[in-house]
């Protein structure tokens, strides 16, 4: 089985797939792609089945080197890609040639980028699925959880298209763009008191460094939260406020039990546009309702199901 071969991995490449359903009762999280939207996208391009294995590439800085001639899809982070020197859009399908290199600058815009190839990136499944989970050690080329190294090969076949294919425009994000987004309320919300859910929702908050796929961090006015005496299930989006009333919204690789108390949800698709956001980035936030959320999560999944 021939390949990519990793010439220069970038600080945080990982390979994902749908993620590892099942497990939440073992203290083990589903995972998966930060941003699902652009990795949907990518598997789209090349016909490939939703969740099929491909690499999120955060910031960039990516050099891999062809082993195999076959078809790649790039989505996400706007970051200068080329193939042996010679620029090509994102947001769409290329053909590559055993001998080639494809070089990801760093993103412009966007944090994350999703690389996929025609039947996906080949490695051994574990608890079902092959999702690099970095704070549990599972997944990834070597099963142990590791990010992409140089020297590692990304096992994949040859495939054919007839011509090259793009994103519509009307599909594609504006990551430069401050988003608003939108929060279901629920959870611990009717115990937060009215001027504590105004805080939250009236104010500017700023993405903290701090952030990672476990949780994003948001810095601004406190919001003051009540007091929980145990311990439930969480959920991706869960927006958890704790003590020092510094909200933390629960990402990909979040833990399965939370003890501080929650406002809400982000909605699913702002789930997604929040991994795209840079440290420091102004973000907003308004309610959604729940049936509002749940049908546009439905249009979603009819889309990139079909």
């Amino acid at each position: 089985m021939s390949g990519l071969l990793v010439v220069r991995p970038g600080p945080q490449s990982l390979l994902l797939d749908g993620g590892r359903r099942g497990w939440q009762h073992l203290g083990v999280s589903p995972g998966g792609p930060q941003d699902l939207h652009a990795a949907a996208w990518a598997n789209r391009l090349l016909c490939n089945p939703p969740g099929t294995p491909l690499l999120e590439i955060a910031l960039g800085d990516v050099e891999l080197h062809s082993r195999v001639d076959t078809w790649l899809a790039l989505t996400g982070a706007d970051a200068p890609l080329s193939v042996d020197g010679r620029a090509l859009p994102g947001w769409s399908r290329f053909a590559v040639r055993a001998g080639q290199r494809i070089r990801l600058g760093y993103a412009r815009s966007g944090q994350r980028a999703y690389l996929a190839v025609a039947g996906g990136f080949r490695a051994a499944p574990l608890l079902g699925s092959v999702s690099t989970q970095l704070r549990e050690g599972l997944g990834g080329l070597d099963g142990r959880g590791g990010k992409l190294a140089a020297d590692d090969e990304l096992p994949c076949g040859s495939a054919h298209f007839a011509c090259a294919a793009s994103v519509p425009w009307p599909y594609l994000p504006d990551y430069r763009a401050a988003p608003l987004l939108r929060v279901i309320t629920g959870g611990d919300a009717v115990e937060f008191s009215e001027a504590a859910l105004a805080t939250f929702f009236e104010q500017s908050w700023q993405l903290s460094p701090q952030s990672d796929r476990m949780g994003a961090r948001l810095q601004g006015e406190a919001v003051s939260a009540p007091q929980r005496q145990w311990s439930l299930g969480v959920a991706r989006g869960a927006i958890q406020v704790p003590p020092d009333g510094q909200p933390i919204i629960l990402q990909a690789d979040r833990q399965t039990m939370g003890g501080y108390p929650i406002l809400g949800w982000l909605h699913p698709l702002d789930q997604w546009r929040l991994a795209q956001c840079p440290a420091q980035q102004k973000l907003r936030f308004t309610q959604v309702s729940v049936s509002d959320a749940q049908a546009e999560l439905r249009e979603f999944y009819r889309f990139f199901n079909n």
